[in-house]
């Protein structure tokens, strides 16, 4: 039997209008889970530079992958009421500093929440302008105490998976090379401290480590652990966080960056696996 072409339109265009209409009620699938990042972005370009690049990354790959992420500036948000609404907490470049803020993140991580903090954000040095202040953040939650020195300039080095058994390095080969970083070195021997979960390593081949141009800046041997978890806590520490800046040649006060963090296919895989991680499974 074959339909009029009238009647057959018909039907076509309320199949068609039955399709729009079910796409247009469609509900978007529930978020697995939100994501908090506290940043201050202030004074240090290659701090900023980070913080800019990784307000524009998060957002894509929260889409690509169902989850929330918000940020925001304000440190007083740093209270329980405002945390109850994520999962995991980010600290794109700096700590908290009040006290308030300081009980209420502790109270969250004892609670299970889950925390990824970048580069600067294990910095402390007394006598500095932030200085080691807080014990249970530095030596207790990331195991690391003071920051001691640094390369200089930020450059690439080649890093060891030293435990492939973790979420959030499960998809990542043997060694691979990073992107461009000022690399810190720690008061304390992590190697020590039996909750320190070492994750990943500068490999000893990408000695020697910086250019310079004083001496110091440049590593030529030595063990640096530059992303670590602690086993009593869901959170990683990640060295990673200083992009490399022209800063000798800038002009109306505007520094060029030349190399971002987020850029690394393979060290992108390692905070994605590290926040589905945090979002949706247990400590």
């Amino acid at each position: 039997m074959f339909f009029k072409p009238n009647k057959f339109c018909k039907i076509l265009l309320s199949f068609i209008a039955l399709i729009f209409i079910n796409n247009a009620f469609a509900q978007k699938p529930v978020p697995l889970f939100k994501v908090i990042a506290f940043y201050t972005a202030k004074e240090d370009a290659a701090h900023i530079s980070f913080v800019h690049e990784a307000n524009a990354w998060f957002p894509k790959t929260a889409e690509k992958y169902n989850f929330i992420y918000d940020s925001t500036n304000n440190w007083d948000n740093m209270n329980a009421t405002f945390l109850a609404n994520y999962q995991v907490v980010l600290f794109l470049d700096t700590r908290p500093e009040g006290a308030k803020q300081r009980e209420a993140f502790q109270k969250y991580m004892d609670g299970g929440g889950g925390w990824i903090g970048f580069h600067f954000a294990a910095f402390a040095l007394t006598p500095s302008g932030v200085e080691q202040n807080w014990d249970w953040y530095h030596n207790t939650f990331l195991g690391s105490g003071q920051y001691v020195s640094n390369i200089w300039k930020p450059v690439n080095a080649m890093l060891d998976v030293e435990d492939k058994n973790h979420p959030a390095t499960k998809n990542l080969p043997a060694k691979f090379i990073a992107a461009p970083n000022e690399w810190y070195r720690w008061e304390k021997d992590l190697r020590k401290n039996p909750d320190i979960d070492i994750l990943l390593s500068i490999d000893s081949s990408s000695f020697p480590l910086g250019t310079g141009p004083k001496l110091h800046e440049i590593w030529h041997s030595g063990y640096y652990p530059v992303v670590w978890s602690n086993k009593k806590y869901k959170m990683i520490y990640m060295n990673m966080g200083h992009n490399d800046m022209d800063y000798d040649h800038h002009y109306d006060n505007t520094v060029k960056t030349l190399s971002y963090t987020l850029s690394n296919y393979t060290q992108n895989q390692m905070i994605i696996d590290a926040l589905m991680w945090m979002g949706t499974g247990k400590k």
